[in-house]
């Protein structure tokens, strides 16, 4: 017969992986090149946007952002409370779509962010915030469904 740690996706009761929105979680050491973040979970059906931050203190040094109204995703860094220019232009269409299960990650560089989704390349973003070691918490939230973070 099977053992009682089998089948945990059939269980009813919430995984342990379901984690509340909004989330946030610090990030040990900050980061430094080749760290990466993962974010895992399912966009809702009615979603217009969500957001995965990494803070800086009371900085965001990278806003992610998925709009799907706009059927883009908005880049962009806070400073003392002012948000700089915005980046939005992609090489491919918005990867994410309401409904459906995805995978970022974030691949913290030298010189930038290389971002993937569902292991596919989808865009860099240049470091405005160099201090990478200061870049101490993630902040995730919005129209999702959160199954998953690796700091």
């Amino acid at each position: 017969m099977g053992s009682s740690e089998s089948q945990p996706a059939q269980d009813p009761e919430p995984s342990p992986k379901d984690y509340p929105i909004p989330y946030f979680t610090s990030i040990p050491g900050g980061l430094h090149p080749s760290r990466v973040i993962s974010v895992s979970g399912i966009v809702l059906h009615h979603a217009k946007r969500f957001h995965i931050n990494l803070h800086a203190g009371t900085n965001i040094a990278f806003h992610l952002n998925p709009r799907f109204n706009e059927n883009t995703v908005v880049r962009n860094t806070q400073i003392r409370g002012s948000w700089g220019s915005e980046e939005r232009s992609l090489p491919v269409n918005i990867p994410f779509i309401p409904g459906h299960s995805f995978k970022v990650e974030i691949i913290c560089e030298a010189h930038c962010y290389r971002v993937a989704v569902d292991g596919q390349h989808l865009l860099e973003y240049t470091h405005r915030i160099k201090d990478l070691a200061a870049i101490n918490a993630l902040e995730v939230t919005g129209d999702i469904k959160l199954t998953d973070v690796q700091v």
